[in-house]
């Protein structure tokens, strides 16, 4: 017998990251790893898991964009615009770094 849990998409469908984003190294972790994947609806989703777990009013209030207006633009799969992922990194106290796909030698 099988004794491997298997997990269901429904509760994948639970899993809040905000829960987990206790500290900046975290948070700088987990957007590092998103940027990784080169999908703006991802990172879109995953500047709203942050912007959760250090409470959306403030993130709101400090980028300077309307709560409800921040809560569309960070859903799953939205495409908001670079200005806006820019003013939320800001609010979050983090920036987003370029560095080469491939180092020289």
């Amino acid at each position: 017998m099988d004794m491997t849990k298997r997990i269901k998409v429904s509760e994948l469908a639970e899993f809040d990251a905000s829960e987990y984003l206790n500290c900046d190294e975290d948070v700088a972790a987990y957007l590092t790893a998103v940027l990784e994947e080169n999908d703006p609806a991802l990172l879109a989703a995953a500047l709203g898991d942050i912007a959760r777990a250090r409470g959306m009013s403030q993130v709101a209030k400090d980028s300077g964009i309307a709560r409800e207006a921040l809560y569309k633009a960070l859903r799953p799969g939205s495409e908001p615009r670079f200005e806006t992922i820019s003013r939320v990194c800001a609010a979050l106290g983090v920036r987003l770094v370029v560095q080469p796909m491939h180092p020289a030698h």
